[in-house]
């Protein structure tokens, strides 16, 4: 544990600035392979207590997720992966105590995101994203805790002027101060 007062390091990382939601963090870029070598280097750089990853994301018509609400990760599937286990995993789960605290601090239900480099490319998971994955794993390799959380902007397949990125931000936005506290207050601190 951190001595009392000192505050544990919370990277969170986002695909883009206005993810961010004018906090500092790392924005990795869009897409798997941007997202694991800005994260990588990141954390080669200056080791975290944990990985806060958070943007936006599409939920399938079907699952009843409407524009704007948050999701946490319970897995990260990398659906553009076709290989065996065995080469190369295609699912990584979030640190178990940061899901948690995530699901805790949002009241949300988590479910599994799944992770492609191409937009509308998702098929098993209800809920679609670019970079989740690819930060996921990174950190599991390095040996962070990492969580995941997506704010719902649109419906997969509709078009991108239907897109309530407006309304997913908002609510990231009013979300990041308790995610970054609840992460916080149960990372364990850098070694």
């Amino acid at each position: 544990m951190s001595p009392p007062g000192e505050s544990r390091r919370v990277l969170v990382v986002a695909a883009t600035v206005a993810e961010l939601c004018g906090r500092e963090g790392l924005v990795c870029g869009v897409g798997p392979v941007e997202a694991a070598a800005a994260t990588a280097r990141a954390l080669a750089v200056e080791r975290a207590d944990a990985v806060l990853h958070v943007g936006l994301a599409g939920a399938r018509a079907d699952a009843g997720i409407e524009p704007g609400a948050l999701v946490v990760g319970s897995s990260a599937c990398y659906e553009d992966l076709a290989t065996s286990e065995e080469l190369a995993p295609s699912t990584v789960r979030p640190d178990r105590r940061l899901l948690a605290a995530a699901a805790r601090a949002l009241g949300a239900e988590p479910l599994p995101i799944g992770t492609s480099a191409r937009v509308g490319s998702v098929r098993a998971c209800a809920v679609e994203a670019m970079e989740g994955f690819a930060v996921l794993r990174v950190c599991q390799l390095a040996g962070v805790p990492a969580v995941e959380v997506r704010a719902i902007s649109n419906r997969l397949g509709e078009p991108r002027a239907d897109w309530r990125t407006d309304v997913a931000l908002d609510a990231l936005a009013r979300a990041l101060p308790r995610l970054v506290a609840a992460v916080a207050a149960t990372a364990s601190p850098a070694r």
